[in-house]
Formats: C-alpha cells, sequence, structure tokens
C-alpha cells in the first residue's frame, strides 16, 4: 500500500524522473541502499521502486510506528522499526534478515538520520553506519545503490519551513530525481563494504543531483 500510495503522492508535489545503470537489477531478496536528506524521500525513492516494478520492506525510525493510521499501515505491511540509542535496535538487524530470506527487497538508510541543515540545498550523503555492513555479512544478501535528489525542495528545514515546503509543493511542483545503480560486489570485510556501499550510493546521489543542475554535484 505504501508504495502505490507515494507513486500517487509524489506527481502532485513534484516531477519525478527517474534513471538506471545499464547493469541494475532489483532482484528478490536485495538490499536497496539510499541517500536520506529529508522526510519527503522515502515517498520519493518508494514512488521509483514501485515505477521499477518494486515494492520494498522499509526500515525506518520506530517513531513512526506511533503515528495513528500510519503505524497501523507499517505494522501490517511488514515494514521494519528501527529503534536507535535502544538495547532493542539489534531488532531492526534480525526483522531485515528474516525478511531477505522471504525474498523480499529491504530499503536501508545507512546513514542513520537526516543533516542537520537549514537550506534547501544538495550535500553528499554522511558517513553510513555498520548496520548495513552487519547485514550483508549475516545475509550475503546483494546491495543495490540508489541515489536521490530533490525532496529537499519539497521539505527541508526547520517545522514551519517543512511544512510550508510541502504545503507549496503543489504549486512550485520541484523536480525530483531518482538514480538506481548497479548491484556492487560485497565480498570485502566490515570498514571496506561499509565505504564500498557509500560510494556507490555517493556516486548515483551525484548522477540524480547532476541531473537537477544541483551546483554541489556539478562542482564535485
Amino acid at each position: 500500500m505504501l508504495s502505490r500510495l507515494a507513486d500517487v503522492l509524489v506527481p502532485a508535489v513534484g516531477r519525478l524522473t527517474i534513471t538506471t545503470d545499464a547493469g541494475t537489477e532489483l532482484a528478490p531478496g536485495s538490499i536497496v541502499v539510499a541517500n536520506h536528506t529529508s522526510l519527503a524521500d522515502p515517498a520519493v525513492v518508494l514512488a521509483a521502486l514501485h515505477r521499477l516494478g518494486a515494492r520494498p520492506v522499509i526500515m525506518a525510525t520506530a517513531g513512526l510506528w506511533r503515528v495513528p493510521v500510519l503505524g497501523r499501515a507499517l505494522a501490517r505491511e511488514g515494514h521494519i522499526p528501527v529503534h536507535r540509542g535502544d538495547r532493542r535496535a539489534a531488532d531492526a538487524l534480525d526483522g531485515a534478515a528474516e525478511a531477505l530470506e522471504r525474498g523480499c527487497l529491504v530499503l536501508i538508510y545507512a546513514e542513520g538520520g537526516l543533516p542537520h541543515r537549514a537550506d534547501a540545498a544538495e550535500t553528499a550523503p554522511g558517513a553510513f553506519r555498520s548496520g548495513l555492513s552487519r547485514l550483508v555479512r549475516r545475509t550475503g544478501a546483494p546491495v543495490v545503490p540508489v541515489g536521490q535528489a530533490g525532496a529537499r525542495r519539497v521539505t527541508s528545514g526547520s517545522t514551519a519551513k517543512q511544512l510550508a515546503g510541502l504545503l507549496t509543493a503543489p504549486l512550485r511542483r520541484p523536480r525530483l530525481h531518482v538514480h538506481v545503480g548497479e548491484p556492487l560486489d560485497m565480498a570485502a570485510d566490515g570498514a571496506v563494504r561499509t565505504e564500498r556501499a557509500h560510494t556507490a550510493v555517493t556516486a548515483a546521489w551525484r548522477t540524480a543531483a547532476a541531473r537537477l543542475g544541483e551546483p554541489a554535484a556539478l562542482a564535485a
């Protein structure tokens, strides 16, 4: 339901385009790792993946499960709550591993949070945490890098600015772009695995941001 809903709602707030690498494959049981810049970007990524025929299970902050209606939908569809800074944090990897074993795609945000910035500009992905590498070591699942750009033009900054951005987006219709890379060779040890995934997601983000003419990507 969330993937279908995202594919309906995203065109109402922006103009979404999608590109893929020649070797892109969203095979069952893959981990999809994307950059995280805005509260809007999960919907943007879900809409793009839905158009490519993929409907992933999402690893998302556990606070969303407390939101009426949304929390019930997340639980019903098997999405995975992440309890950051909590002894239950390891449960998220257990849930992700089980979903991968069932042949689900799992969408993970390896940066572990949003950037603390007030402007709407794009910047390269921040450092990745170790969860992605540990999940790969545990499951051997292939990793597909995804870069998105433009979501900060929908929502970014303070709570007031985010609400204003969301309310005015249907009139502004900002451009949004998602680029899906080819699966990665993750046959390496922990830190190397993490860096390899970070490099690939950064390259995918740069492709997406360059499509929108973002200075940060064009200058790289």
